[in-house]
């Protein structure tokens, strides 16, 4: 233990070593501080409240009429906005216990831009690139939990049959692809496939999505720049959770709004309250619509909060109290409650039960997952990648 002192692990291994306890320096620490002076400073701080502050939507969701919804639309949004924040509930659990292989990813406080866009889409015809924080796109989209759980347990019966990581989730039979850990890589794909539907003569249209972070990498203003070029059916949502990781939006761009590049492009831009489930499935579906007539590419930015850390591992520190706590006021599910309780379409006594039968089906999902074997080396050769170089060898 002599030479340990004198030689500090790399930060990145941190978690895995054990520090001094006997007078030794606890280089943990060291790493803690390290990690505080990357938080913007006080002033910074105060530019990006003020910043957010116009930003912020209305407390309640304005009563009035979403797009082509009807009631059984609104409820059922609303029912999926309460599945994937049931859904992710127990898979913070399962990771605590143990049960989860690799890390998790949670969407609190920014969920309807996931169910609002997914649901937008029309099931077997159209493409979903979700993110790795896009569970709730997977359900809307028409994916059982019982596939998700089963993914993030590494078991067989998950979309990749337990051989990628939790949040590569690909479903060739729904036609979700898996997202790619470089995000913004994910949108010149999906432009690809826009464009390869088309020339199938599929009416087909492709919709991902990036952060406000990604929105600033190379990926961006090549995919949507041949998007825009190639007039295709493609629309891109930017999740404008305000961190990117940790850099706050007003160190990551110099507009007023993302949605202002729109123009550049020479692509319609659309900017929506990303907490009002409601206004994001007007707002997407009025662009896939378009997308689907020909009318090209629309980019859209959906503004909200990312109420916990980048992941599970982090406590999110260096966001201020004051902006989480105006954000809480906007969380997406109790104002979805107040609205549907105010125009009638879901009363308490009907929504409760609605609520109790989504936790009972979300419970039998996990329990169905925990009986998913684990990955057997009996089909490894079905591995594309294997079965390619199989018959490259033998060819």
């Amino acid at each position: 233990m002599a030479t340990a002192t004198k030689t500090k692990p790399a930060p990145a291994a941190a978690s895995r070593i054990k520090p001094e306890s006997n007078g030794g320096t606890d280089w943990r620490a060291e790493v803690l501080e390290q990690e505080k002076k990357r938080v913007p400073s006080l002033v910074l701080q105060q530019q990006h409240l003020e910043k957010m502050d116009s930003l912020l939507p209305e407390l309640d969701i304005p009563v009035r009429e979403y797009g082509d919804l009807k009631r059984d639309g609104y409820v059922e949004l609303y029912r999926l906005l309460f599945l994937i924040r049931e859904v992710e509930a127990r898979l913070t659990r399962l990771y605590r216990q143990g049960k989860i292989v690799g890390g998790v990813y949670l969407s609190k406080g920014t969920e309807a831009i996931a169910i609002g866009s997914g649901f937008s889409l029309k099931r077997g015809t159209d493409w979903l690139f979700p993110m790795h924080r896009d569970l709730g796109a997977h359900l809307a989209f028409g994916q059982r939990p019982f596939k998700l759980y089963a993914q993030y347990m590494g078991r067989a019966e998950g979309p990749t049959k337990g051989r990628d990581g939790n949040t590569h989730m690909s479903d060739r039979h729904l036609q979700i692809i898996g997202m790619i850990s470089h995000l913004g890589s994910m949108i010149p794909v999906a432009v690809g496939a826009a464009i390869g539907s088309r020339l199938q003569g599929k009416n087909a249209v492709a919709l991902t999505y990036i952060g406000d972070g990604g929105a600033s990498i190379g990926d961006f203003h090549e995919g949507l720049n041949y998007a825009a070029v190639a007039n295709a059916p493609f629309v891109l949502i930017v999740e404008n959770n305000q961190y990117a990781y940790s850099t706050p939006i007003i160190a990551q761009y110099g507009a007023a709004r993302i949605i202002d590049r729109a123009p550049g492009y020479g692509i319609p831009g659309e900017i929506v309250d990303g907490n009002n489930v409601f206004a994001v499935y007007e707002t997407c579906k009025a662009a896939v619509d378009r997308a689907r007539n020909g009318g090209g590419p629309t980019l859209i930015e959906a503004v909200t909060m990312r109420m916990r850390g980048h992941s599970e591992h982090d406590d999110h520190f260096y966001v201020p109290k004051e902006l989480l706590a105006k954000w809480a006021e906007r969380d997406p599910l109790p104002r979805a409650q107040r609205f549907l309780e105010e125009t009638g379409y879901l009363k308490e006594k009907a929504r409760l039960e609605l609520e109790a039968k989504t936790v009972e089906y979300i419970e039998a999902e996990i329990a169905l997952a925990e009986q998913s074997p684990v990955p057997s080396t009996d089909d490894l050769e079905e591995s594309a990648f294997y079965s390619t170089h199989k018959k490259w060898r033998t060819d």
